[in-house]
């Protein structure tokens, strides 16, 4: 029998790679519910877009195998670096400073216990 999963990919999201992976690190490979408590009481920027990305998962996997939150894990969730925007900002002596904004990719599979 072929395993059950569920995919998310979440593009562009306005936070650097570094930091989003900081956040993924906490809840790899964690259930569902217990990855959710972990995020509810993280102080980062980065943890609202994860949380998102999990429910979003939970959500595909109610609709495609009617299977609820306590039955789900985490089988994989990375990381990836996206476009950066680069922008310009006027410096001291008639210099011009860049502005790198970074943004990442975010990808995450929920498999059935």
């Amino acid at each position: 029998m072929e395993t059950k999963v569920s995919k998310v990919k979440v593009k562009n999201i306005a936070q650097s790679a570094q930091k989003l992976r900081l956040i993924v690190d906490l809840v790899r490979g964690k259930d569902v519910n217990e990855a959710l408590d972990i995020l509810e009481f993280t102080n980062k920027k980065g943890s609202l877009f994860v949380k998102k990305a999990i429910l979003s998962g939970v959500a595909n996997a109610r609709e495609k195998y009617g299977v609820e939150s306590e039955e789900l894990k985490i089988k994989s969730i990375t990381v990836d670096g996206a476009t950066t925007l680069k922008r310009g900002r006027f410096a001291s002596r008639g210099r011009h400073s860049v502005i790198l904004k970074r943004r990442a990719h975010l990808n995450l599979e929920l498999e059935v216990k």
